[in-house]
């Protein structure tokens, strides 16, 4: 593993109905023409070296991401598979939920269930950067994020400092890039991660990436709605987004590598601004996988669990984010793991509508 570069600066709603509306794999999500080069490279042929980058893009309500302007999200969307209606933790909010897209297990296994991280158990179930780590040490691993509880926890105990695995995102992992969003601003943060996230892709050789972007999820608290400030945040967001994937598509051996472009985000929220319950405009959220690989994969629009029924049970999770990532990069599921999630092209329909083990409750930030 490579030397740690952790790095901290200190300084309307829609109705009901819509959050459970079909999902529209391999369409736009807003409107307009969308991005050229939304195809990658490689087709139905050998693929080239597989690789991941996950954007986790916090507080995203999938209704409203449909009615912003978005191209860079529109093209990978149109390029690959999207579904609108995949559930996330209870309780909805920003520990647990980052937790079991990164662990790929519920909030009853790794033990998170607020803010705090309190009770969790990272050491039976690691992050998917983690797992890379420990299956494939050759592979590089690269996390960005401005949220800093992802990557560095305060211990109570010594008893922690000897025996907690650390935050999900620990320094296993060979690269890790840190701001704190409070101190240098969220929007201003997640435009550095992105330029970190990019020149790491244009000076190394990653080959399983997190970027995390942390703005739209504190605007929305900050103004307490989900408004015209929680929307251009979001806008903000999708031109971070295309400045990383514009960065990975200019290396110089990208027509020999199979990327998987992921996106996808915590939990949605109300009105309010706020979350933390069980309502759908608080659990419904949406995945986004983009990439040769997902040529093959059923059409989240007319998979059976979905088409007749847009009420239907869901058949995506959000711990299907990090198995879909390590079975990309093939390292093999071991059953002995205990992972909850399944890989999205693989997704069954009629899984369980009940999240297991998690206590409800309600929160109004992250």
């Amino acid at each position: 593993m490579a030397n740690d570069t952790f790095r901290a600066f200190r300084a309307p709603v829609l109705l009901f109905a819509s959050l459970l509306c079909a999902s529209c794999g391999g369409r736009q999500l807003s409107g307009g023409d969308g991005l050229p080069g939304g195809q990658f490279s490689g087709g139905n042929g050998a693929r080239g070296t597989p690789k991941v980058l996950l954007f986790g893009i916090d507080g995203v309500r999938p209704d409203v991401l449909a009615e912003v302007a978005t191209p860079n999200i529109d093209a990978l969307a149109a390029a690959g598979w999207y579904t609108d209606r995949a559930r996330t933790t209870n309780p909805s909010v920003s520990g647990p939920s980052w937790s079991s897209m990164l662990t790929g297990v519920w909030p009853d296994k790794h033990g998170v269930t607020n803010n705090a991280f309190t009770g969790r158990d990272y050491a039976t179930y690691p992050s998917f950067l983690t797992r890379v780590e420990a299956a494939r040490p050759e592979l590089a691993t690269f996390a960005a994020l401005d949220w800093v509880p992802l990557a560095e926890l305060d211990r109570v105990s010594l008893a922690e400092l000897e025996d907690d695995p650390g935050p999900v995102l620990p320094d296993a992992i060979d690269v890790r890039e840190v701001v704190n969003g409070y101190d240098l601003g969220w929007a201003e943060a997640d435009g550095e991660i992105a330029a970190r996230a990019a020149r790491h892709l244009a000076e190394a050789d990653p080959d399983a990436m997190f970027v995390y972007f942390g703005n739209p999820d504190e605007t929305s608290h900050r103004h307490a709605s989900i408004g015209a400030e929680y929307r251009d945040a979001i806008a903000l967001s999708d031109s971070h987004v295309g400045m990383v994937v514009d960065a990975m598509r200019a290396r110089p051996t990208y027509a020999d590598e199979d990327w998987l472009v992921l996106i996808s985000t915590d939990h949605g929220r109300r009105a309010d601004g706020g979350h933390g319950g069980d309502s759908p405009e608080e659990m419904i959220i949406f995945i986004l996988a983009s990439g040769p690989a997902t040529v093959d994969w059923p059409d989240a629009a007319t998979s059976p669990a979905t088409a007749a029924d847009p009420t239907a049970t869901p058949s995506s999770f959000i711990v299907d984010v990090a198995v879909t990532a390590l079975a990309h990069l093939g390292i093999e599921i071991e059953p002995r793991w205990g992972l909850d999630g399944v890989p999205l092209g693989e997704s069954m329909p009629g899984r369980r509508d009940s999240l297991p083990g998690a206590a409800t409750g309600s929160s109004s930030a992250n």
